[in-house]
């Protein structure tokens, strides 16, 4: 003779199978919101080299007597037929002090191509004081065929730098672009 089944344990495992669907979803959830969460840690810490964006410098002034040496690096993805470098390799900043470096772009293919930069500052620990104002990392750039741009970089060092103890030593920041092509007119996440 068979017995009738447990209500009970039929309940328990709705239950059971309910919660793990809400957990897959919201892993799901979790996997899909993961890089736009990550950017935004990023940005605001400085964490990985991550600089910072000002619209303007309303309440920052030099530190006088208090200079850093930044220094450009350019790179250029294999599959971008440009050239990138800056104007000048380094520079030497007044802490707090607006300063501009101008990098050069050239499409040297026989077509109009998108390219966006990506960014990042070393030590990793500085980039949280090191703050564009304007910057052509922001926007995709297109160039035509031969065509040569200048492209100016606004920033400043945060003063705040000079007191952070993890930055006591740092003489020089190293300011880095790759530029990538931009495919089909999509932004690259």
């Amino acid at each position: 003779m068979a017995t009738a089944p447990d209500p009970r344990l039929a309940t328990r495992n709705r239950r059971t199978m309910g919660i793990m669907l809400l957990v897959a979803a919201a892993m799901l959830g979790l996997g899909f919101a993961s890089v736009p969460l990550y950017r935004l840690f990023c940005q605001v810490t400085g964490f990985g080299g991550t600089t910072q964006r000002a619209d303007s410098m309303d309440g920052i002034t030099a530190a006088a007597g208090h200079s850093l040496s930044i220094r450009f690096d350019s790179n250029v993805s294999p599959g971008l037929p440009w050239t990138f470098y800056p104007e000048r390799k380094t520079d030497t900043v007044t802490v707090g002090a607006r300063d501009m470096q101008v990098f050069v772009a050239k499409n040297l293919s026989d077509k109009p191509i998108t390219g966006t930069a990506t960014f990042n500052v070393t030590p990793t620990q500085s980039g949280a004081y090191f703050t564009k104002i304007q910057c052509f990392c922001f926007t995709q750039q297109t160039l035509q065929p031969g065509e040569e741009v200048r492209m100016p970089v606004l920033y400043y060092v945060d003063p705040k730098i000079l007191d952070d103890p993890d930055n006591k030593d740092v003489q020089e920041i190293t300011l880095s672009y790759t530029f990538y092509p931009v495919e089909n007119g999509k932004k690259p996440s």
